[in-house]
């Protein structure tokens, strides 16, 4: 296997983790493979060949979408249902991907995708505007800290009457106000009008559009800037998945959300408090010499002592760190949270799903301690009996099942939840502290 030099980063592009995010059907997946094209990630003979698949299948035009969404379900029911993981290189930046599942069926793995991310493109269709998933999507990249927006507003080529700036301006109004209503500032979020299915603004300058006058969309992705690296930190390794690979039997893999990992480690997976040595690692199916933040990596593992590498012991949702600093489990974990959607109060008891890195766990709210004015953050009330849609309040979580959550202030990466509760998200929060479970 061809291994891949990383262990000095000198000269290399600075990593941007970037999301895709959008209501259902508003073009990420084709804008995704129309960037992958554009900076030479993608071959166009393969553009070729999902083309007459496309045609094969009766869904001309559904090409560009197919390089992404390669799961036969996706392909049938034309939505993206997991997180795909791309790479691209742009003059200023490397750029690892994720083009999130738009329907709300599948936010679960959209907040996977998204977790990580530096920076975020959301697709807005000129002619649908704002949907419930813009909202959705736009609360939960906010959630978990994403201060760079890109807002490319689709299908410009099928306004009425076709590239309409009229339409455009409309667009960018209405989702101004949203952003605003978020808590975005005015510098954290640009417009760009395009076609994704057309190539309008996205490597060259549309003439369908010459009311256009700034960049093109991957030039104005350099103007994102990669967040803290979080390399002073100890390892944070939360498990994606678990591949079962022939040769060696089961390989955990997952983004790296802080610190490092290099072959020849002694890592802990918590909540199993399984110790393992690191023996080889991979990128893309690439031999690597270490992992940092923002790299997709997968390990071949040297067990210590009594367990056995297989999808019992090794779960998505799991978190792995050095054996000496483990990652910490919760027993009760007190955040500040926001309710943003609720239409009944809630109270002492009430219980949604927590997702935090790739772990989702239900979790009840033992205590309401303090309620705060979300303008001043002075506290307006000790102990409140309930709460209601747009509270600020201080609340102490018991996870249902063990979970791996870290203060925001000693692990940022881990420190950041969204709460949802039937199909919809209901709140966000951050960790203050952790009364770790014992072990």
């Amino acid at each position: 296997m061809a291994k891949k030099d990383k262990s000095s980063k000198g000269g290399e592009k600075p990593q941007v983790n970037l999301a895709f995010i959008g209501h259902v059907d508003h073009g990420k997946s084709t804008l995704v493979t129309r960037i992958l094209l554009a900076s030479g990630a993608v071959n166009p003979h393969t553009i070729e060949q999902y083309r007459k698949l496309a045609e094969e299948e009766g869904k001309p035009g559904f090409e560009f979408a197919y390089v992404m969404d390669d799961l036969p379900e996706e392909r049938s029911r034309g939505v993206t249902i997991r997180a795909q993981i791309k790479k691209f290189d742009t003059k200023q930046h490397h750029f690892t991907i994720s083009d999130a599942p738009g329907h709300q069926d599948y936010v679960s793995n959209m907040i996977k995708g998204t977790s990580q991310a530096e920076a975020a493109v959301l697709l807005v269709d000129a002619k649908e505007g704002v949907m419930p998933q813009t909202r959705e999507h736009l609360i939960l990249a906010k959630t978990f800290g994403i201060n760079q927006v890109l807002i490319a507003v689709n299908k410009m080529d099928a306004t009425i009457p076709p590239y309409s700036k009229d339409v455009f301006n409309s667009t960018v109004n209405d989702v101004s106000d949203l952003f605003k209503e978020i808590g975005f500032k005015d510098d954290q979020y640009s417009f760009i009008p395009v076609s994704a299915i057309k190539n309008d603004n996205i490597s060259e300058r549309s003439q369908n559009m010459s009311w256009y006058k700034d960049r093109t969309l991957i030039n104005k992705l350099d103007d994102f800037q990669p967040s803290k690296d979080y390399s002073g930190l100890p390892l944070r390794w939360p498990l994606h998945d678990i591949m079962k690979v022939k040769t060696v039997g089961y390989i955990p893999v997952g983004y790296v959300y802080a610190g490092s990992i290099k072959p020849g480690d002694e890592i802990v997976f918590m909540p199993g408090a399984n110790h393992a040595v690191v023996k080889t690692l991979e990128e893309h199916h690439i031999g690597v010499d270490v992992g940092r933040k923002g790299d997709p990596v997968g390990a071949n593992l040297r067990v210590i002592g009594k367990w056995d590498k297989n999808k019992k012991n090794l779960r998505s949702g799991y978190v792995a760190g050095p054996a000496d600093n483990p990652p910490t489990v919760a027993d009760t974990f007190t955040a500040n949270i926001m309710l943003l959607e609720h239409s009944t109060p809630i109270y002492v008891g009430y219980a949604p799903m927590i997702h935090v890195h790739e772990a989702h766990v239900k979790s009840s709210i033992e205590q309401m301690l303090k309620k705060y004015d979300p303008k001043t953050m002075e506290v307006i009330e000790e102990n409140p009996s309930f709460l209601m849609k747009g509270d600020l309040a201080e609340v102490v979580f018991r996870p249902k099942a063990p979970l791996v959550i870290e203060p925001l202030s000693k692990m940022p990466p881990l420190g950041r939840f969204a709460m949802r509760d039937h199909g919809k998200t209901v709140g966000a929060g951050t960790v203050t502290s952790v009364n770790p479970r014992q072990y």
